[in-house]
């Protein structure tokens, strides 16, 4: 009996040690990541008063995940001394190895986070007409989704390989994360070729965020590029939700592959007794008096003659595809109204010749 309380005293206090040596390297790690990002912090506002937004991105991403490494590792590097039995130190170190390892993974998701933030904070976004920064911003779009995704599957493969019993689970899926190219099924494969077709528009640009698309005869912008899709919003404000293999595989208009600028037209339909010139140096006033209008482009041709009216059209440029429709609108618009209130005579109108009625007599 006697034997058997000393064993329980000592068992009691080797588990308070060990209780004690976790919680002790616990608030060191938490200590130490607190004096390392307050430094952080002083040497960005020291460097940038105004607070970079790339120091702001490394604060805002790297904090968590680096305050879960910093304990785990502390938790673990102790774990191996304290006065336990070398099951229960094994149990715990493993435990304690999965969750730095899932840690790992979400740190380099961080990494990769604030790594785009600093890329594109080189860039003007507010510029519509800056390609550069607008191709920059879906490469790094989509490779910031596809890299997230290969560190999942990375990191949960290996956390399954130090698993004995599942360790081949953990290993097929890292195989089949290496070999991600290949169709492993059928169910599999819409996804897949969603996946490579994003790594394809992130690398060749057929579209990027912010341009102006006409894709399943719905016209609007590329508003999100996804790991597997892309999002058009159109005009109306709806969002047309369209998989990213389609881009890749079928034809669709982009409207500002290599400049924001676009022609915009207005299509007429008058009398043939119109006087153009008139028309013509009404449509320059038109332009002169819109801050919608690029100042290039200003043309009102006769394009075609049917045998009732003849069709005007009337080309303007304007810096993007928001600008053209609305300066579309406000030209048709004033060319209608110049017509009814200067040449009425001039609207569309039906003739007619009555032939074989005795001369001098009314109907």
């Amino acid at each position: 009996m006697h034997e058997m309380m000393r064993a329980l005293l000592r068992d009691s206090a080797n588990l308070m040690l060990s209780a004690g040596a976790l919680a002790g390297a616990l608030a060191l790690a938490l200590i130490a990541n607190s004096a390392l990002f307050h430094i952080l912090k002083r040497l960005a506002r020291a460097k940038n008063p105004g607070w970079d937004a790339a120091d702001d991105s490394l604060i805002r991403h790297g904090r968590r995940p680096a305050r879960y490494i910093l304990a785990l590792a502390a938790l673990l590097l102790s774990a191996n001394f304290i006065p336990l039995p070398p099951k229960d130190v094994h149990a715990l170190v493993h435990v304690l190895g999965l969750a730095l390892i899932a840690a790992a993974g979400w740190g380099l998701v961080a990494a990769v986070d604030v790594f785009c933030d600093w890329t594109m904070s080189r860039y003007n976004l507010n510029s519509k007409d800056d390609l550069t920064a607008r191709k920059v911003e879906t490469q790094v779009h989509v490779l910031r989704r596809v890299a997230s995704v290969i560190i999942v599957i990375v990191t949960g493969s290996i956390m399954f390989m130090t698993v004995p019993g599942i360790r081949a689970v953990g290993e097929s899926v890292l195989a089949s994360a290496g070999l991600a190219g290949l169709v492993l099924g059928m169910a599999a494969k819409p996804t897949l070729s969603n996946l490579i077709a994003g790594i394809q528009i992130a690398l060749t640009q057929p579209i990027r965020i912010g341009d102006a698309v006409f894709i399943y005869d719905e016209w609007g912008w590329i508003e999100e590029i996804g790991t597997t899709y892309v999002v058009v919003r159109v005009w109306d404000l709806r969002r047309v939700v369209v998989p990213l293999s389609y881009i890749i595989e079928n034809p669709f208009q982009n409207w500002t592959k290599t400049t924001a600028n676009l022609l915009g037209y207005v299509y007429l339909y008058v009398d043939y007794t119109v006087p153009v010139d008139e028309i013509r140096a009404e449509l320059t006033r038109l332009l002169k008096a819109s801050d919608k209008w690029l100042g290039q482009v200003n043309v009102l041709q006769v394009t075609n003659a049917t045998d009732r009216t003849v069709e005007l059209r009337a080309l303007m440029d304007a810096p993007d595809s928001g600008a053209a429709w609305d300066l579309r609108c406000y030209v048709r618009e004033g060319l209608i109204k110049f017509i009814q209130a200067r040449y009425p005579q001039c609207l569309p109108k039906a003739r007619a010749e009555l032939a074989g009625l005795p001369i001098g007599r009314s109907l």
